[in-house]
């Protein structure tokens, strides 16, 4: 390393000293004291990451479950809850509670999530007071365990299309629910297997021979232990991974509830059997009523970058001591971490992790802001469900990205489970399924854009969405996007005018920031024409649309990138002057160059970057690369894992 940081003191770079706990501190934010709190829980109940290993399926669902009881008596679990019940009241709390968790047995996450998250979440989102004083208390506890059987066998992210019916008797006022066929199975329902005694069941209603669309009902699936008559439970079986998770397949026969059992915060069905409901448009009730629920995909995405960190911890603490090749000296081989092509590999997955972290935070305020009632309109919820899901996507497609390069980081010795990528790989790898396809979120970010998040946005389906698109001037649709206005500005911010992007530094976040915005607008308006000539060729909107799909997810993800390199330059910009902020923009720049480099093609294609700068590009990642790699330890000390959680013993020590 010597001649690098000759090279690096003759261009007047100094390297900034990282204060490791005040960066801890940033990380951690307001929540700081949650957090803590399940670091020292994570660290009482290390066992579980051996346990998990040793015990049969069904020892380790039961070890999970003792485990999810006992970290609800510490109120980790129930933050997110009204305070009246045993809860904290705090929904942002609760995200950040549920983030750190990830950090340990991800069964035991999971199994956190199923329960506090889906199943109490919607006890207590689509729920009135009468379901809260019901259930609550002792959900909150853990003593009521509960699952949520939306999923079915064959409609997966379809849920509009769910087959289960629910059908309304006025004779005896209440509810028959019959699941319709095996492709109306609920199905890899947590908690089903084993230990829920209720199941919110989302069915379609049917009052007096009219289809009212899906609702959820409270249904009883246990008694003493024992499933009730009418219900048939099988148990899924093992996964991949997160078999400390008692996934279910679930059949309703005729199972009859009480009225009271429809969680009737949206609508009710009265005693005579006459259907009422504050919202009049059946498309518009059901996406409100979804929308409640965008907690477990801000959860999901939370999870999967902190179980990024797990890995990118234990693969860089290897990295600086493992030694192989005598490569700069002859009397010892060089450090791992020392290689060009190995900080190539891990750093800057170690400053997309940071930028993905930073980017959550904005979601999880988003949502606490909504939730709270602080900013809740029908504007805030649209925002906050587009941006849930892409960053989601993206956390969680990064997590899967991270575990797998960081698993060929360490070797043959990152193959042995002893050293956690075994289940770090094999827990995690569902998150990019869960709460939804990440393609199919993609999907649902690229419909806000087009629709500038319209009036009648819960009535667009694709065919929708289409027509509604293709009825807007092209030059609409892009004037209402936030990246153009951001780009009107450009030429006020950067030298160069029209050759903005050829003349500004490479080192500048305005400049950073005007390639990303580009991009996004560009790749929307080529959409919005694409979808507008193939009608106006009066061809089919769902072979319009079926045919520019891979385009409206490629301005999808370029669009949560955008708002992901957003949150990282707002962040690093409120820091003290100091080591860190220093530090930070470091990192961001190279989440951003790696971010640019990475799709230089698309860039070079479009004219805003000529060869030689797409070279200077590589050549600053690399250099960026060398300027991180002494800070990289600290960078991932910052993350506060607790060493027990890491458990890595040939890798770590």
């Amino acid at each position: 390393m010597a001649t690098d940081k000759t090279s690096a003191a003759a261009s007047g770079y100094v390297q900034p000293e990282v204060d490791v706990r005040a960066l801890t501190e940033v990380l951690d934010g307001e929540y700081a004291g949650i957090r803590d709190l399940v670091r020292t829980n994570l660290v009482a109940h290390a066992s579980v990451l051996e346990e998990a290993e040793e015990l049969g399926v069904d020892a380790y669902r039961e070890r999970v479950r003792e485990l999810v009881v006992d970290m609800a008596a510490t109120g980790q679990t129930g933050m997110g809850f009204p305070a009246e019940y045993g809860g904290g009241g705090d929904v942002g709390a609760s995200i950040a509670a549920f983030e750190t968790l990830a950090f340990g047995d991800l069964s035991v996450l999971v199994k956190v999530g199923v329960q506090f998250g889906l199943f109490g979440g919607a006890i207590l989102h689509l729920g009135t007071r009468r379901h809260h004083d019901a259930y609550l208390p002792d959900l909150i506890t853990g003593e009521l365990m509960g699952c949520f059987a939306m999923t079915e066998t064959g409609h997966g992210s379809n849920v509009q299309a769910l087959g289960t019916l629910a059908v309304y008797d006025a004779v005896t006022q209440e509810f028959v629910i019959t699941t319709d066929g095996d492709q109306a199975r609920k199905d890899y329902i947590g908690n089903a297997a084993r230990h829920a005694e209720l199941a919110v069941v989302f069915a379609q209603l049917e009052v007096d021979g009219t289809a009212e669309g899906v609702h959820a009902f409270v249904v009883p699936v246990r008694a003493g232990g024992e499933v009730v008559p009418g219900v048939q439970i099988e148990d899924d079986g093992r996964k991949m991974g997160l078999n400390g998770v008692d996934n279910g397949r679930i059949r309703f026969d005729g199972v009859r509830v009480p009225r009271e059992a429809l969680l009737n915060r949206f609508a009710d069905v009265t005693a005579e059997g006459v259907y009422e409901s504050s919202i009049e448009n059946p498309d518009r009730r059901f996406f409100t009523m979804l929308g409640t629920l965008v907690q477990g995909r801000v959860s999901v995405g939370g999870a999967g970058v902190n179980a990024a960190k797990v890995a990118l911890t234990i693969a860089t603490k290897y990295a600086v001591r493992r030694r192989q090749f005598d490569a700069a000296s002859d009397t010892e081989e060089q450090l791992l971490l020392d290689y060009g092509l190995h900080q190539r590999r891990l750093l800057p997955l170690l400053a997309r992790t940071y930028a993905l972290h930073f980017a959550q935070d904005v979601v999880r305020t988003q949502l606490h802001e909504v939730f709270s009632g602080i900013e809740d309109d029908a504007q805030a919820r649209r925002l906050l469900e587009s941006r849930a899901a892409g960053t989601k996507a993206l956390g969680t497609w990064h997590a899967t990205r991270v575990v797998q390069e960081c698993r060929e980081a360490c070797g043959g010795a990152g193959y042995l489970a002893v050293n956690r990528f075994a289940a770090l790989k094999s827990d995690s790898d569902i998150f990019t399924t869960f709460e939804g396809d990440n393609h199919i979120l993609l999907q649902l970010v690229a419909k806000g854009l087009l629709t500038h998040y319209a009036s009648e946005f819960e009535d667009l389906d694709q065919l929708g969405m289409v027509r509604h698109v293709t009825g807007l001037a092209v030059e609409t649709v892009i004037e209402k996007t936030s990246a153009h206005k951001l780009l009107e500005r450009v030429r006020d911010m950067l030298p160069g005018g029209d050759e903005w992007d050829q003349e500004a530094g490479l080192l500048d976040s305005e400049y950073q920031l005007a390639m990303l915005r580009y991009r996004e607008e560009h790749m929307l308006a080529g959409v919005a024409r694409r979808l507008k000539r193939g009608v106006d060729q009066k061809r089919n909107p769902g072979v319009v649309f079926s045919q520019v799909q891979d385009h409206v997810i490629a301005v999808a993800h370029a669009h949560v990138e955008r708002l992901v390199l957003e949150a990282f330059v707002d962040k690093v910009r409120t820091q003290p002057e100091g080591g860190n902020k220093v530090a930070l923009g470091l990192l961001c720049d190279l989440f951003a160059l790696s971010t640019i480099e990475a799709d230089r093609a698309w860039f070079m294609e479009h004219g805003r970057l000529t060869v030689q700068r797409s070279k200077a590009i590589s050549r600053e990642v690399n250099d960026l690369c060398r300027k991180v790699r002494p800070l990289a330890v600290d960078f991932a000390d910052a993350w506060g894992i607790p060493p027990e959680m890491l458990r890595a013993p040939d890798l770590v020590g």
